[in-house]
């Protein structure tokens, strides 16, 4: 089987064709040719090639439906165009279906390689990327099954029988006695909740959930999330002010994991704030997308600690007392977001607290949206 990456020429100029071959001849490649767009689609689907050279003026199919077409059956493939009429208008149209760069005509055989070698470099590196993101998703699959078949079933065993201890020497226990058995079944009851909370983070599924998004707004997963942590920010004396514009577009997508990732990021700021202090929810619409910003006057985060911060199962190491807790809920906010095809970011100094930023794309339309 001949494993060496696979190029293939398009181009309706036979001595470009023959140029190209030649350049590659008695490489660690394999080039194939192919005078039109029919042709060349035709090719694409046969061999999958690493990567293509498509020219742009060709008669019948043309190049930019050729790299449209490529980007549809395989967005991983490299495209690179080849043109004597190179303009600025069709390089951005280029670069749009999805061409990686541009060599013009004419170009020397150097040119050729160095572009080739780049290109093949751009796809190994992609196909790389796919397979440690497949890889990491099943490490994550597998440690989910673990986690709740090797821990959760045990726990939940121990749980019910301290239970039934608890019911049957009802009566007999003295006062230090019930007191340690009370520590133990809240101990259990804490390890069971963080399992729980793991399994959440790991195991849901976002390809599932895009399936059934549809227009929500904003607007009301906000106000739910804010309605769920008030009752914490009102025994901490803490502040929620709310600054939202009422015309915000709706998002697509689904208004429960939503209002929960809001609810996540919302509380967390409650959580790290001084009691007596404020927290700023705002919402604004900018560039086509709604800015959600969760601000915070508590201790704030370690420069060093903020690349880890949407990892889980991190702690702040501010010094400042807080309620203890595992650090999942902006793990889980972060993947909810990402499924939104959105993006989630920080901003933080010690001793001046924490800006989170949620990014999400807005509906052009406005249909009735979810939640409203």
């Amino acid at each position: 089987m001949d494993d060496r990456p696979k190029i293939l020429i398009i181009d309706d100029e036979e001595v470009v064709l023959d140029s190209c071959a030649q350049i590659v001849e008695g490489s660690h490649y394999q080039a194939v040719t192919a005078s039109d767009g029919t042709l060349g689609l035709k090719l694409v689907q046969e061999l999958q090639p690493d990567l293509i050279f498509v020219d742009l003026k060709m008669p019948g199919v043309s190049g930019f439906e050729v790299l449209e077409k490529v980007n549809e059956i395989d967005p991983t493939i490299v495209t690179v165009v080849i043109t004597g009429y190179a303009t600025v208008s069709s390089a951005v149209e280029a670069m749009k279906k999805g061409a990686y760069d541009f060599l013009p005509k004419p170009f020397t055989p150097d040119e050729f390689r160095l572009i080739t070698r780049r290109g093949l470099e751009k796809r190994r590196l992609e196909l790389e990327t796919i397979a440690l993101r497949r890889e990491k998703e099943m490490l994550r699959e597998h440690f989910a099954a673990i986690v709740s078949h090797e821990l959760r079933a045990p726990l939940n065993a121990v749980q019910q029988n301290l239970f039934v201890f608890d019911q049957e020497l009802s009566g007999k226990l003295t006062e230090d006695q019930k007191a340690r058995l009370e520590r133990i079944k809240s101990r259990i009851d804490d390890l069971l909740k963080l399992v729980r909370s793991w399994l959440r983070v790991v195991s849901v599924d976002m390809g599932k959930l895009k399936e059934g998004f549809a227009p929500v707004s904003v607007i009301a997963s906000i106000s739910k999330a804010i309605e769920s942590v008030e009752p914490y920010a009102v025994r901490k004396d803490i502040e929620i002010v709310i600054s939202i514009n009422d015309r915000l577009r709706p998002i697509e997508g689904d208004s429960v994991t939503l209002t929960e990732a809001l609810v996540n990021i919302i509380g967390n700021a409650v959580k790290y704030s001084y009691e007596g202090s404020k927290v700023l929810v705002r919402a604004e619409e900018k560039a086509d997308h709604i800015l959600i910003t969760v601000s915070d006057t508590g201790a704030g985060i370690p420069r060093e600690d903020l690349p880890h911060l949407f990892e889980g199962f991190y702690r702040g190491k501010s010094g400042q007392a807080v309620e203890e807790g595992h650090g999942l809920g902006l793990a889980l906010s972060r993947r909810i977001i990402e499924a939104h095809n959105g993006t989630i970011s920080v901003e933080s100094e010690l001793g001046a607290g924490s800006t989170f930023v949620v990014s999400l794309p807005a509906l052009r339309a406005q249909p009735t949206p979810q939640g409203g």
